[in-house]
């Protein structure tokens, strides 16, 4: 077998958060008068962590957010998730053909461990994903498209970079399983499969059951 490890993405890959989250995020962000349609918080947001949505606004507008922003939007995006987020379809099927499997996967997400735990236990796939799989980017300080985050992952499992499958839905994703030194395919749902592509993507998915065709 090529891979000893497969990194999964959370948001857009294992959840179905991503149509929810722009959303709310461009409906807030509109609000606080920085007019954003869901196709532009899909473009300058997806994949990226907390901070970058206080920098887009600082340098296209001057200005910062509110004390409490991120705190405020979490409990919107929440809120929705609690009565609209669902498992990406297959995800259920594909984490639990690769533990019976015994082949080892976990996630690492540019997103803080309490919106992963949120999303996971709302969506059923917590049993599937203990702690010891659970990766943030809080924990190097530092998010996608930087390496660290699939690094740690990596080290922390035991696991030699070069031997690991991402699966990835957004370009910052695919910069930093490429700059680890790691395959990784685009999981092309909502994302233009050109920018997965043009990010450097070894190859593309359509669907989730498509990894385990990786694997063979």
């Amino acid at each position: 077998m090529r891979y000893d490890l497969v990194i999964f993405d959370n948001d857009g890959v294992l959840v179905d958060s991503e149509p929810i989250s722009n959303r709310v995020l461009a409906e807030y962000l509109t609000e606080l008068g920085y007019p954003t349609t869901q196709a532009d918080s899909y473009r300058d947001f997806m994949g990226c962590a907390a901070h970058t949505v206080h920098d887009v606004i600082a340098e296209r507008y001057g200005a910062a957010l509110p004390a409490g922003f991120d705190e405020a939007f979490h409990a919107r995006v929440f809120a929705a998730f609690a009565t609209e987020l669902t498992p990406v379809a297959g995800a259920e099927g594909l984490l639990g053909t690769l533990g019976a499997r015994g082949m080892p996967y976990c996630l690492a997400s540019s997103a803080h461990h309490s919106w992963i735990r949120t999303a996971l236990d709302l969506t059923a796939l917590r049993g599937h994903l203990p702690e010891q799989r659970i990766f943030s980017a809080q924990d190097v300080g530092v998010g996608k498209p930087a390496p660290d985050l699939f690094l740690q992952a990596a080290r922390t499992l035991g696991v030699d970079p070069g031997r690991c499958l991402v699966i990835e839905d957004s370009r910052n994703g695919v910069l930093a399983a490429r700059a680890a030194g790691m395959d990784v395919y685009g999981y092309a749902a909502l994302t233009d499969p050109a920018r997965l592509t043009a990010a450097g993507a070894t190859g593309l998915i359509g669907s989730l059951p498509e990894v385990l065709d990786l694997l063979a």
